[in-house]
């Protein structure tokens, strides 16, 4: 059982050198890693300022977890390269009477043409066997924010895609990802 009792807030800071997605991607990126090495299914994140129009996951990454999963979060080296990028607020307890929400990663078939290739390597097809049984209409565009992040292990870039589920009355009890997002776990949002 999770409990999300306070809060700490990350805000990005302007750069002039790095875009904002870059400096949010690096942070999350971080961010991966510590839980990761930390183990950790107590700590989820949000994005209080995150907008649809614009597609946007705002400056300020929320971390949300018990008082002693944050501080042993913090005294962990992590942050180290975006210090000058960000500004950490201090530990907060969690407004009392907040709602919650489940904020979650979004995975999308994008590609037509990826799939198509997928397809040809398993099923021994050609392109044209494997473009008739996976057309053009098959790719989503999603409209939902994201961060860009390569993968540790392949090196591939992708995209992370966040959605911030409905607001409830009471939170829900689960765990979460080492990127900090829900598996099943509900966050306090104010």
């Amino acid at each position: 059982m999770t409990m999300t009792t306070h809060y700490i807030d990350i805000t990005l800071l302007p750069d002039p050198e790095f875009s904002h997605a870059h400096l949010l991607g690096a942070l999350v990126s971080k961010l991966h890693r510590a839980l990761a090495q930390l183990q950790s299914s107590d700590i989820g994140i949000s994005f209080p300022r995150h907008s649809l129009r614009p597609r946007t996951l705002g400056a300020v990454l929320r971390l949300h977890g018990s008082e002693a999963a944050l501080q042993r979060l913090i005294a962990q080296p992590w942050l180290q390269g975006m210090r000058d990028h960000v500004q950490i607020a201090d530990l907060a307890p969690v407004p009392p009477s907040a709602p919650h929400r489940q904020v979650v990663r979004r995975q999308f078939k994008t590609s037509a043409e990826r799939l198509r290739r997928r397809r040809m390597q398993r099923k021994g097809e050609t392109l044209e066997q494997a473009a008739a049984a996976i057309p053009d209409s098959v790719e989503r565009r999603p409209e939902l924010p994201f961060v860009q992040l390569r993968s540790a292990s392949t090196g591939q870039s992708f995209c992370l895609f966040v959605a911030h589920g409905p607001t409830q009355a009471t939170a829900l009890q689960g765990g979460f990802s080492t990127y900090g997002l829900s598996q099943g776990a509900s966050v306090p949002w104010f």
